[in-house]
């Protein structure tokens, strides 16, 4: 991008790849998403939208907040560059290979020259592939039986409290009889529930966990992308609120009980909705758990499920994905008659807290209030800060643990297994899997057999 190429798209007006903007402002996430979900294309910060160049200055907080709200998008856009070229400002935004993506106020498209709001009819008509299938029925194109994850089939059966157990002779019988398996595939509920690599075999399956400091989405202090199966998805979503929200004790009878300044049962709730009725058939979206100063919000893709409208939300059920919905009651996850929505309310109330709040257009979204008492903003005494910081690294400790915990599960079930490969099924990164591996082998609970290529792991047990 050069200033000869900048005078020309100013000369030429708006179009389906170039947008006008007097200034920069938060909103500009709209038209990153509008360009992505089209050919791509760039906006320039500093022009008026009669082409008369006002001037922008490009700073390096308005940089970080443009990459921050680019990266918030879902799925994240990449843009290509952010620059400074005479007075203007010009964000590149590449098309985008996960269509459709989103940010916080929805869909958009360009249209004439312009960014709309898409509605979810257009959402599904321009890229969505209509079935009359529901997704989740449908064979998972790669899986196969060997997809299927035992250690993962025995820890639903658990949590199903069943005394049945699971090996690789009855696996297929296991998986048939959930509704998972047939004619040598596994769906796509098994390989939601199952698969040793979703992210292989469904790779937008997956819940973004972000805390952001103030109010909206500006400052990042904690973020993680969970890829894995809907229970691994569910108890690490659980593990990271519990982290960030506030915490009170009070001792009855001589015992002592942990209270969370929001029932961590409403928010359990919410969140088996959000994964139960996400339309898994809307590709390059995910679960969000947004946590703010004053609230979390919980939101899924796909809005109210077809029977369900405003008059009878939260007095019926209908479920959107009739197997996962089986597999999470079988669980003692949710209940069938659609009580969730008015149970979370009760809890709410009976908390002394705001009632909570449900919208609905391409997105799901529920939004708990938290009590001002406790808001992290509010805080000014070094003792308590420095007490909520222990727990928080107390809380990152239990993260790392259990992603040890999947590594071993997952070199048991593959020795050959590259670090790579490990990556993508516990959901690190390359040099956070690295840091992982070398805690396990200084203790002692793991070794390396041959070399890095052609050798294998080996579990040291007892």
């Amino acid at each position: 991008m050069n200033i000869e190429k900048i005078n020309l798209m100013i000369a030429e007006g708006e179009g389906l790849t170039v947008e006008f903007k007097e200034k920069y402002t938060p909103k500009i996430d709209r038209d990153i998403v509008a360009l992505a979900n089209s050919r791509g294309g760039v906006i320039l910060l500093g022009v008026k939208d009669d082409g008369k160049v006002i001037g922008e200055k490009l700073t390096n907080r308005m940089k970080a907040e443009i990459t921050d709200l680019a990266r918030n998008c879902d799925p994240q856009v990449a843009l290509t560059k952010t620059s400074q070229i005479g007075g203007v400002v010009t964000v590149e935004v590449p098309e985008g290979r996960e269509k459709p993506y989103s940010c916080s106020s929805g869909y958009f498209r360009r249209l004439d020259a312009m960014t709309q709001k898409m509605t979810q009819k257009e959402v599904r008509a321009i890229f969505r592939e209509s079935t009359d299938v529901l997704f989740e029925s449908l064979n998972c194109s790669d899986g196969k039986l060997e997809d299927a994850s035992i250690t993962k089939i025995r820890s639903f059966l658990k949590e199903a409290k069943t005394s049945f157990k699971a090996n690789k002779k009855n696996a297929k019988s296991v998986l048939a009889s959930l509704g998972v398996y047939n004619n040598g595939k596994i769906n796509n509920a098994g390989a939601l529930m199952f698969a040793k690599d979703i992210g292989r075999l469904i790779p937008y399956s997956e819940t973004i966990l972000v805390a952001f400091k103030g109010t909206d989405k500006t400052y990042i202090y904690d973020r993680k992308d969970i890829r894995d199966d809907l229970l691994s998805q569910l108890n690490e979503a659980m593990e990271f609120l519990k982290r960030h929200l506030n915490i009170r004790s009070e001792i009855r009878e001589l015992k002592r009980y942990d209270i969370y300044e929001i029932p961590m049962n409403a928010l359990r709730e919410a969140m088996v909705n959000s994964l139960v009725h996400r339309d898994y058939s809307i590709r390059g979206t995910s679960v969000s758990v947004n946590i703010f100063d004053d609230r979390v919000e919980i939101v899924n893709p796909g809005g109210l499920p077809a029977g369900i409208s405003n008059g009878n939300f939260g007095k019926e059920s209908v479920r959107r994905n009739l197997i996962i919905a089986d597999l999470f009651h079988r669980m003692d996850k949710m209940e069938r008659i659609g009580s969730g929505i008015g149970r979370m309310r009760t809890l709410m109330k009976n908390a002394d807290l705001k009632e909570p709040t449900f919208e609905s257009d391409t997105f799901f979204r529920a939004t708990f209030y938290r009590n001002p008492e406790y808001a992290l903003k509010n805080t000014s005494l070094g003792s308590t800060e420095k007490g909520r910081e222990k727990g928080r690294e107390k809380g990152r400790e239990k993260g790392r643990e259990k992603s040890r915990e999947k590594i071993l599960r997952a070199i048991e079930e593959n020795p050959t297994i590259t670090t790579r490969e490990l990556a993508d099924v516990v959901a690190l990164s390359i040099k956070g899997m690295e840091k992982a591996i070398r805690t396990l082998k200084q203790s002692g609970q793991l070794h390396r057999i041959g070399p890095d290529k052609g050798g294998k792991w080996k579990i040291n047990k007892g």
